[in-house]
């Protein structure tokens, strides 16, 4: 097998879902759609939140915030995707590789922080709600959203400066649709034990920490909502965090199997399936989740389209 050193490496190749001719059309069809409306919901909700003085709250900012993180998230991977399928050619550079990878991560954590944070955010509002407005003040509401994206840009960063020090061989094909870790990893000639024990001590210590936040939220936040005498408060309480509940099971669900299954029961394919729920799909049904079930976004989004239409020659 020929060796090629890490620095020597100028390209790698993404086989994307499908390598059929025939596919690929439609794949491109389907993302680009899907793509759109992901960044132009998450816009919408965005420019929804600021325009509308009533939802100058803590729950709307993080809200915000992860609409952000979404649209982000989802263009860091896609629109490769549909260049590569577009001009027809699979390669990526190096540095495009390794950028794509830091990117990702960041993303990926700052959205697992931020629901985490809604998750604590609801807990405050429904278990305490006469101190709500005094605990999450703005300026904790700021530092907590600050702290998401300084730890995971400072984590996303260590994993791509330990993917730099490996070598690869010269099978340079990745079996996935965007450069993530696990594929990269499956290509060094190295030993990447190092880089396999932080995903598992520094990376599962991070995703451990945001899981736990959102079980002891909720465990606190049903035991308080079972407690409401009236089956009409009950339902009226819940509201207010079943869209969360919805995004975050999702989210968690799909990105633990991928991250953090045994490598026994790791396939390629598996992977790319439930990347693409995570990557793709929970971005693109947050906007609808978020304003279906939601009166005051779907109040305020109405009144953007109104007042849209009205300046419009």
């Amino acid at each position: 097998m020929r060796w090629e050193n890490l620095t020597s490496v100028s390209e790698f190749f993404l086989l994307g879902l499908s390598e059929q001719p025939e596919q690929q059309e439609v794949l491109f069809g389907l993302f680009l759609f899907t793509y759109l409306v992901t960044v132009g919901g998450n816009l919408l909700i965005i420019l929804a939140i600021i325009a509308d003085a009533h939802l100058h709250t803590p729950m709307y900012f993080f809200l915000a915030n992860l609409s952000l993180a979404d649209a982000c998230f989802v263009s860091t991977t896609v629109p490769k995707m549909l260049a590569n399928i577009w001009i027809q050619n699979q390669a990526i550079s190096y540095a495009g590789c390794l950028s794509q990878l830091y990117f990702f991560m960041l993303f990926v954590m700052l959205e697992a922080f931020l629901l985490a944070v809604m998750a604590y955010d609801r807990y405050v509002a429904i278990c305490y709600p006469l101190h709500y407005i005094m605990v999450m003040s703005p300026g904790l509401c700021v530092l907590l959203v600050s702290a998401s994206w300084i730890m995971n840009a400072l984590h996303s960063l260590l994993h791509t400066l330990l993917m730099n020090s490996l070598s690869f061989c010269a099978e340079r094909k990745i079996p996935h649709f965007f450069c993530d870790i696990n594929p990269l990893l499956s290509l060094s000639c190295t030993d990447p034990f190092i880089n396999e024990l932080v995903i598992f001590t520094v990376g599962g210590l991070a995703g451990l920490v945001c899981v736990l936040c959102l079980i002891i939220s909720y465990t606190h936040i049903f035991s308080t909502i079972l407690k409401i005498p009236s089956i009409q408060g009950k339902q009226k309480a819940f509201s207010t965090c079943s869209s969360h509940l919805s995004v975050a099971s999702l989210f968690f669900g799909t990105s633990f199997c991928v991250y953090f299954s045994p490598p026994s029961t790791r396939s390629a394919e598996k992977g790319t399936v439930a990347s693409v729920m995570y990557t793709v799909v929970t971005p693109v049904l947050n906007p609808f989740i978020y304003s279906l079930r939601n009166r005051d976004i779907k109040s305020s989004l109405r009144k953007l389209i109104w007042v849209s239409k009205i300046h419009s020659p």
